[in-house]
């Protein structure tokens, strides 16, 4: 069944030169799509024909459009980020593939903060490629954060019952014990305590921290941060009613399967949770940035160059994202 007052969102079409283009049309191409949302993708109407062919799905019909007044509700709509068409070889990125990448990102964040779309699913980029005027970021995450005015956000994975969210980001692991601190974990526990709460529409949200050392320091023996910074911020927010259990140590926590017993994990840094969620739920994974006042999801893989213009990438992730943003939005506004 079609639904009323179809949120319009924007897809920004990441490097060209990545499988970003490929998920991104495989996902559109299933007409029930467009019973759910708009899709507005930010890319170029050159690039998409050239994939549509590609991919041999000459069914999949789109229209370019110039402003919003001449969006169609069943179709999928293009908007081109730039005036020349780009030049790009699939599995070799470019500067003028980043540029693309970067363009089509600024113009839909725009779009978002002016009210026009209302969600932004993001396609694979280069991060490091896409850096120039506007984008200068180690990844989205960082960029929407900072776009929107939002104190803080929360990387955070989510795929039916298994959902990881990491304490700190995009940051060398060297630095990542200097970031671990109490004022830290109690602003990105908030976080995501809202976003479960917001979000998903979890009432009491259980939450469950990780260690920071093997075996969660081994009461001190293999690291104190457990004991002298984690433990006592725990138990501080139970205090306050907040249902927070931990530390974990992370090997066993995944190998047990015991996040199924809480809505959500703080992993302490990137890895330690992007791993396991990754070994999980590669193929439906959703990275979605918590705390912002819009929303943002995107597929959990890279750019995969290694396959990319092939025919192989798999769009689960992908697809699984957009709907996310649908479902978040629609529990946000308490539908």
């Amino acid at each position: 069944m079609e639904q009323k007052n179809k949120p319009r969102i924007g897809i920004t079409i990441g490097d060209i030169s990545g499988i970003g283009p490929e998920v991104i049309l495989k996902t559109l191409a299933d007409n029930r799509v467009l019973h759910y949302c708009q899709p507005i993708i930010y890319g170029m109407g050159s690039v998409v024909n050239r994939y549509r062919k590609m991919l041999g799905l000459e069914n999949f019909g789109f229209q370019q459009i110039q402003g919003f007044d001449q969006l169609h509700p069943k179709k999928v709509s293009v908007v081109n980020c730039l005036e020349e068409d780009v030049e790009f070889t699939p599995g070799t990125p470019s500067p003028a593939t980043g540029n693309l990448a970067r363009t089509a990102l600024l113009r839909a964040a725009q779009d978002l903060k002016e009210g026009h779309i209302q969600a932004i699913v993001t396609a694979p980029i280069d991060k490091d490629n896409t850096q120039g005027e506007g984008f200068q970021f180690p990844g989205h995450t960082e960029f929407f954060t900072t776009y929107f005015d939002a104190p803080e956000s929360l990387m955070f994975l989510v795929s039916n019952d298994l959902r990881v969210a990491t304490a700190t980001g995009h940051i060398p692991l060297k630095e990542v014990v200097n970031h671990i601190t109490p004022e830290l974990l109690i602003r990105k526990l908030t976080i995501l305590d809202k976003s479960l709460r917001q979000d998903f529409g979890i009432q009491k949200p259980k939450i469950a921290v990780l260690g920071l050392n093997p075996h969660a320091g081994e009461n001190g023996l293999l690291g104190k941060e457990e004991e002298e910074i984690i433990r006592p911020m725990i138990e501080q927010l139970k205090e306050k009613g907040n249902l927070v259990f931990g530390p974990f140590p992370a090997d066993g926590f995944f190998g047990t399967r015991s996040y199924k017993k809480f809505d959500a994990t703080l992993a302490l840094y990137h890895d330690q949770g992007l791993i396991p969620f990754k070994t999980l739920a590669f193929e439906t994974g959703v990275n979605f940035t918590a705390g912002l006042p819009i929303v943002r999801t995107s597929p959990d893989h890279g750019t995969a160059y290694d396959i990319a213009g092939q025919n192989k990438a798999d769009e689960t992730s992908f697809r699984e994202a957009l709907f996310a943003a649908v479902d978040i939005l629609r529990t946000r506004a308490g539908v």
